[in-house]
């Protein structure tokens, strides 16, 4: 079957993988998605606004993103998200 030009096309959501699942980017910052995924409020350089410690990690298509940056750093569909957690132990 042959698609017609005046037949619409389904809208596309932008979407990442975050930590190995498909996931609908809902957020433009790699800030913002930290924010979401942890649950907590944070400045714009990346520390906690409740002055706790975060303890994570993030990269981006297997770039480390520095904390600093997170605020400035938009994510973009298809782009492959880690947050990690330091875990303490040896």
């Amino acid at each position: 079957m042959t698609r017609s030009a005046s037949t619409p096309r389904a809208a596309h959501s932008p979407s990442i993988v975050l930590n190995g699942e498909r996931r609908e980017l809902t957020t433009s910052s790699a800030l913002d998605l930290v924010a979401e995924v942890t649950g907590r409020q944070l400045h714009s350089d990346g520390t906690p606004a409740d002055g706790g410690r975060l303890g994570i990690a993030v990269a981006v298509d297997g770039e480390v993103i520095r904390r600093g940056m997170w605020s400035d750093f938009t994510l973009s569909d298809g782009h492959t998200v880690d947050i990690v957690t330091a875990v303490q132990g040896g």
